[in-house]
């Protein structure tokens, strides 16, 4: 919770009841009492996440993201769910950091792009 804002903690330690954790230590809470205490109302119990380390969203695995999202109030199981061997394991988003994509002839990656059909050529008087 080290780079949880304080009104976050705040509500998480008054107001939040822990459903679970998944595999990079990220824990998912919801309003105490869960949709209980709304069953009765027009609003959905809350749902939120606290990160372990670097708060970014693309952490939070489909088996999460689908209950944090209320698409689903089925919690995943401990461990996730089964996989497929065509599966590949969740990977944050890459995007902005060192280990981003770049394609050959970036402008962030050394060389010369391939040469392609739809490229330009000058015209030259003959």
């Amino acid at each position: 919770m080290a780079g949880t804002p304080l009104g976050t903690r705040l509500f998480t330690w008054l107001k939040g009841e822990l459903v679970g954790q998944d595999q990079d230590g990220n824990k998912f809470y919801r309003t105490k009492g869960g949709s209980e205490v709304h069953k009765n109302s027009l609003r959905s119990e809350r749902r939120w996440v606290i990160y372990n380390g670097e708060p970014e969203a693309s952490r939070v695995s489909a088996d999460w993201h689908a209950w944090i999202h209320h698409t689903t109030d089925e919690l995943p199981p401990e461990g996730g769910y089964a996989k497929h061997d065509w599966q590949q394991e969740h990977q944050p988003n890459k995007t902005g950091t060192a280990e981003a994509y770049r394609p050959q002839g970036s402008m962030l990656k050394a060389g010369d792009r391939p040469r392609v059909s739809g490229d330009y050529d000058a015209w030259q008087p003959e």
